[in-house]
């Protein structure tokens, strides 16, 4: 591995380590435990975590988040040269706040078979229809961003569970 590649994969577990902290805040505000960083020439513009259950909103996902605060902070809706970092694979609303943002590299943990767009249902992607195109690479830290996932819904599983016998037992 070449020295530039070496720091190129070094420096992505750095920024996805960030965007898994993120990702602790969701699970611990009771949402689906994603993180999402957008980063410029090694500089954080937007971070954000999941909370459309806490916010009553369907749009805002972590990396819609990122980007929101991302474009604020650099006074422009585009973000050139920007790389996002999220712990779990984009889905398809997101792939189009990418394309719009005009990302230049997308860095994900873990994928996600039923709703991830890049490398798990790559159809819309793959369509041609989109007029800027982007890097993207899976993986990075991938059995964290799993973990902590699966984590999350083996609780809200037995939480479902409990509650199912506690309401049997009372009647």
């Amino acid at each position: 591995m070449s020295i530039e590649t070496e720091a190129k994969v070094t420096m992505d577990a750095e920024w996805m380590s960030k965007a898994l902290a993120l990702a602790q805040l969701a699970a611990k505000a009771g949402e689906v435990p994603v993180g999402a960083v957008v980063v410029r020439d090694n500089a954080l513009l937007g971070e954000g975590f999941n909370l459309p259950i806490s916010g009553c909103d369907p749009t805002a996902h972590a990396e819609i988040i990122a980007l929101r605060e991302a474009a604020k902070k650099s006074s422009n809706y585009r973000l050139p040269g920007a790389t996002l970092y999220v712990t779990i694979e984009p889905c398809t609303m997101c792939l189009g706040a990418i394309v719009h943002a005009r990302i230049a590299r997308v860095v994900f943990g873990a994928s996600e078979p039923k709703a991830g767009v890049l490398q798990s249902n790559p159809s819309h992607l793959n369509s041609g229809i989109f007029n800027h195109c982007f890097e993207w690479s899976g993986g990075v830290c991938e059995s964290e961003s799993a973990a902590l996932i699966q984590q999350f819904f083996a609780e809200r599983r037995e939480k479902k569970k409990a509650l199912k016998q506690n309401a049997s037992s009372r009647n």
